[in-house]
């Protein structure tokens, strides 16, 4: 039975053209795609992330359980609200999931993990748990709007409920803060500035109505992967899953290898890995000609050796075709890719293509 959010019933009113993403029901769009993702980099848009999976680990030993869980090291947060991005990988080095960790303080952490990896990032979590002095408590009860834009800070802040000391207008990018019962986080999946916002379910519609009052536009998830692939994030199942390893999909600098004393789950296999040099890289590309860059299709090297796109798509803010692409490490400033039988050119650039809505490469 495909679930629904809190937000359902909103969209709708909105004549919201609704897909099955996950077994959710969510919105792709509420009218033009492209109008959507411009109004983002432009100005300031919101979308329901409700489907979102957040999980609080409690307990004396919930800092040396994450050190032991997750690639990245929570170490490295020490004040509170502070983020981090990191993956859960397997004994094999694969990518369970990419998540983000909140520090409450030592002995409380939220972790936000991918809507389509519930099931199996519970059972790994809670069987990763035993030895340790945790409790692994996932918030169902909670919704979760991000609102991403230039304009997100002077849109959203008003509409917070009060609090003390820090505010929301006033937290450092990647770090969160409480108003009351909500958590406000500084984070977003669109290269642009903005906060994914925790709040009770019971409080979301109310909130929804409000940014849709001050001009917040409502957008789909075809919007949030157009932004997301401009600036380069990876989408889980496309561009990694339990079959690739952080080093083959460009998140070499998610992974703390120091302390050489701390230990976690896949290090082994990772430093083996590692030490071959002989991982594929992660680049972004450029479609010199007319097309369209999608999912799957092969990229063609000088010496004929052969990669495959992860994601592609058209880029709104570039107008021209992008993609994010796994391929041999041996690959040169330019490439072909293998379009319906046809091979076209395109560059190899980093896998940044626009953040702060600013274009990040030269075209």
């Amino acid at each position: 039975m495909t679930k629904k959010t809190i937000l359902n019933s909103a969209h709708r009113e909105l004549n919201a053209r609704m897909v099955d993403f996950g077994g959710w029901d969510m919105p792709v769009n509420y009218g033009s795609q492209i109008d959507e993702h411009h109004f983002v980099r432009q100005s300031v848009g919101m979308f329901d992330v409700s489907h979102m999976t957040v999980v609080d680990v409690n307990g004396a030993q919930a800092k040396a359980y994450l050190q032991t869980l997750l690639a990245n090291d929570v170490a490295k947060l020490t004040r509170q609200g502070k983020a981090l991005y990191s993956c859960m990988l397997n004994e094999d080095a694969g990518i369970i999931d990419d998540l983000i960790v909140y520090f409450l303080d030592e002995q409380n952490y939220r972790l936000v993990v991918n809507a389509s990896t519930r099931d199996k990032d519970i059972a790994w979590l809670e069987k990763q748990a035993e030895g340790f002095n945790v409790d692994i408590n996932e918030k169902p009860t909670l919704a979760m709007i991000a609102v991403q834009g230039p304009k997100a800070r002077q849109k959203v802040c008003p509409l917070l409920p009060d609090r003390l000391g820090l505010s929301a207008a006033e937290i450092k990018p990647f770090s969160a803060c409480w108003h009351g019962e909500w958590f406000v986080g500084r984070t977003g999946y669109t290269g642009e500035d903005g906060f994914e916002i925790m709040l009770p379910e019971d409080k979301a519609e109310g909130f929804w109505k409000q940014l849709l009052e001050v001009g917040v536009k409502p957008c789909g998830l075809g919007a949030r992967d157009t932004l997301r692939l401009e600036a380069g994030m990876n989408l889980y199942g496309q561009d990694m899953d339990e079959t690739k390893n952080p080093l083959e999909s460009g998140l070499a600098w998610t992974i703390a290898w120091e302390p050489a004393s701390r230990d976690f789950v896949g290090k082994a296999a990772l430093q083996a890995i590692k030490e071959k040099a002989s991982s594929d890289k992660f680049v972004g590309l450029l479609l010199e000609e007319k097309g369209v860059l999608r999912g799957h299709q092969k990229v063609v090297l000088e010496d004929g050796a052969r990669g495959e796109i992860t994601s592609g798509g058209y880029s709104p803010t570039m107008e021209r075709s992008i993609a994010l692409a796994r391929v041999p490490a041996n690959i040169g400033e330019t490439c072909k890719i293998d379009i319906r039988g046809k091979l076209k050119n395109a560059t190899v650039v980093k896998p940044c293509f626009v953040r702060q809505g600013a274009i990040q490469i030269k075209i």
